[in-house]
């Protein structure tokens, strides 16, 4: 079967630099599938055309920093503005969609930005990608190296040093966990679109076969 193409929209806001890099990262990883076009889409400005290229994509990967255990208040903004999307007959359901997040510590609650994410998919139907990696770092032989290294499955995770800017961090870990999310989510969505197109197409044959069926029924009633 020949490779469609899939768009892939990466919409995140970052405050210091440091959400941009792991963006850039997921970008990169999404751009390995062949046929993906990728597109990185700053949320901090509301346009017109945002939203537009947002209703191209055939997968949405959202991200933002943590900032006091949710995501940043520019992101909250975007997640609030796409109601009216939603309120458009859900114009996103059965998008692919996933997440992925940047704090300061280790912890830093990420993990409920990743649940807002999820969330804000699932109000508009979306079909969620996890982060599908066991996580690393996690015996008395692991390090910072590992990918996953921070034990995270709803979405990727990253942690940057407060002194630290993002010519620094967040880590190269944390950055290739980020590009085994982008390229999962460009891998799902092939697979989503092509299942999808080869189902629409069973079921026009099936309508056309039923149609033909029909027909001849009515030629030989006609007959006899």
């Amino acid at each position: 079967m020949p490779t469609s193409t899939i768009r892939v929209a990466i919409a995140y806001h970052s405050g210091f630099g440091h959400t941009a890099k792991q963006a850039e990262a997921v970008a990169r990883g999404a751009a390995l599938v062949a046929g993906t076009q990728v597109e990185l889409h700053n949320v901090a400005e509301l346009t017109d055309e945002l939203w537009a290229a947002l209703d191209q994509a055939d997968a949405i990967i959202f991200g933002a920093p943590t900032y006091m255990g949710s995501p940043s208040a520019a992101f909250k903004a975007f997640a609030e503005g796409t109601s009216k999307i939603f309120a458009d007959n859900m114009r996103w359901k059965d998008k692919i969609a996933a997440g992925f997040t940047n704090s300061q510590t280790i912890s830093g609650d990420k993990l409920n930005s990743l649940i807002d994410f999820a969330i804000l998919a699932a109000q508009h139907g979306m079909h969620w990608v996890n982060l599908g990696l066991y996580a690393g770092w996690d015996t008395s032989t692991g390090s910072i190296e590992d990918m996953n290294r921070l034990g995270s499955w709803l979405g990727a995770m990253a942690q940057s040093n407060a002194d630290a800017g993002p010519e620094s961090a967040p880590p190269k870990s944390d950055l290739q966990t980020a590009e085994a999310l982008g390229r999962r989510v460009a891998l799902v969505t092939q697979q989503w679109v092509r299942g999808r197109a080869t189902s629409a197409d069973e079921q026009l044959k099936e309508e056309q076969q039923a149609y033909a069926t029909a027909a001849t029924r009515r030629h030989q009633d006609q007959g006899n």
